[in-house]
């Protein structure tokens, strides 16, 4: 299967998965499992590079 690679905002991308949630589930699943796993890697990527890009900040206590 040929693939293409989108780059889309989190917004757009939670409004197709909004959109896919209207479906029929067994239809849609596999792709949005391929959706969620696509997008948890490249945000937890997205999170250690800015770990590393600085220091880390400081929480406060509530």
């Amino acid at each position: 299967m040929q693939e293409i690679k989108l780059e889309l905002a989190i917004e757009d991308v939670n409004l197709i998965l909004e959109a896919l949630g209207s479906l029929p589930f067994a239809r849609v699943y596999t792709l949005i499992g391929k959706i969620q796993q696509q997008a948890a890697q490249q945000l937890q990527e997205s999170g250690a590079a800015k770990a590393d890009a600085g220091p880390p900040v400081a929480r406060t206590l509530e």
